[in-house]
């Protein structure tokens, strides 16, 4: 199945700019202009599950569906698309993973309240040159104003012209008054909802109902030649059991150093005491969690291929939740623990989003390039 890394690399083909090499093989339109709409929690079966209260979205062709990668978390899935590969190649493996001994935040690009953007730069962290950068076709990016210079936007987005925006009516206007050539536009709010109030809530289908309602306005709007295209970086579900890795003994066997999130727990073991932390985080979770070692999520590439470049900062252990539990940290994390939406793990409620396409009627408009 497609990944999440090929969407944009197949609109620069699509516009007669393929990458060089070409990757991936997700072949769409050819257009003229290409907008691509990341809605932040936009799951495949969330979709078909709710397509009442999006018809126009479920009208829509679907190219897909694509998998995102594990985690299935919006840094690391916002990462891959930015750089078209999976984690274990641009190296961003979780939303709270280990670089250089230091836990970092990939969302705030943070450690508790230290800011890390001077000392784990993100141009660093994320070597790798993003989509953006390895195009000569302009590029825009479309999101809140307050990511402008975050972490994340540098390690992930860089190379293309920022247009910051607060609200819908300006994702809109900033949208369509952006040069021709490939788009890229973010809405968080559904996410937000969904965390807030549990996916498939009044709340969150209220919000699915308004995205709806933009894209068939953007589609409208768009000039002829377009190509928009709507994708998600995970689904979400909601959980109901919960266990707490800050409170329960057995999963402070070993003092492990615990990243990732409530759904997909990324453990940094200290020497000697792996089979002990895997052994009582096993009985502890049971049937709710999958449990595995480190070599056995190279081998059965959790993360996609990993470069050696990336190798520390594979956890010792992975645990990824099933069914509807969660491993909380209650007193670090004290407001996602309280979250009754939740995502990072493999189920294919979380993992699996549409490409859904709608080709505005070819025009004229041509495709800016550099100068």
């Amino acid at each position: 199945m497609t990944g999440l890394d090929a969407v944009l690399p197949a609109l620069l083909a699509s516009l007669g700019h393929p990458l060089d090499p070409a990757s991936g093989d997700l072949a769409l339109p050819p257009a003229r202009h290409a907008v691509l709409l990341l809605v932040d929690g936009l799951g495949r079966e969330l979709l078909d599950a709710h397509a009442a209260d999006a018809p126009f979205l479920s009208a829509l062709a679907d190219a897909g569906p694509l998998t995102v990668g594990f985690p299935t978390s919006t840094p690391i899935s916002v990462t891959s698309l930015g750089v078209g590969l999976p984690p274990g190649a641009h190296g961003t493996l979780g939303v709270r993973f280990r670089v250089e001994d230091t836990l970092l935040d990939a969302l705030t690009w943070t450690e508790g309240t230290t800011d890390l953007r001077e000392r784990l730069a993100p141009e660093r962290v994320q070597p790798r040159p993003t989509v953006f950068e390895r195009t000569d076709v302009a590029c825009t990016v479309v999101s809140d104003r307050a990511y402008r210079e975050s972490g994340l936007t540098r390690s992930a987005l860089r190379g293309a012209t920022y247009r910051g925006v607060g609200s819908f009516g300006d994702l809109a206007a900033q949208i369509l008054e952006s040069p021709p050539g490939l788009v890229y536009g973010y809405h968080a709010d559904l996410d937000q909802l969904g965390h807030l109030h549990g996916p498939g809530s009044l709340a969150w289908r209220a919000q699915l109902r308004m995205v709806d309602h933009f894209v068939a306005m953007l589609a409208e709007d768009l000039p002829a030649g377009t190509l928009l295209a709507v994708t998600g970086d995970h689904g979400m579900v909601a959980v109901d059991r919960r266990y707490d890795a800050d409170t329960d003994p057995a999963l402070r066997e070993g003092d492990p150093l615990v990243g990732g999130d409530p759904r997909a727990r990324l453990l940094y073991t200290r020497p000697g005491t792996t089979a002990d932390v895997r052994a009582a985080w096993t009985a502890t979770l049971g049937p709710d969690a999958v449990v595995v070692g480190k070599e056995q999520a190279l081998d059965e590439s959790w993360f996609g291929p990993v470069e050696e470049a990336v190798l520390a900062r594979v956890p010792d252990l992975v645990v990824a939740t099933t069914g509807t539990a969660a491993v909380v940290r209650t007193e670090s994390e004290p407001v996602l623990a309280r979250l009754p939406g939740q995502h990072g793990s493999t189920t294919s409620a979380e993992r699996l989003v549409p490409l859904l396409l709608h080709p505005v009627d070819a025009g004229s408009t041509s495709v800016s390039t550099r100068s």
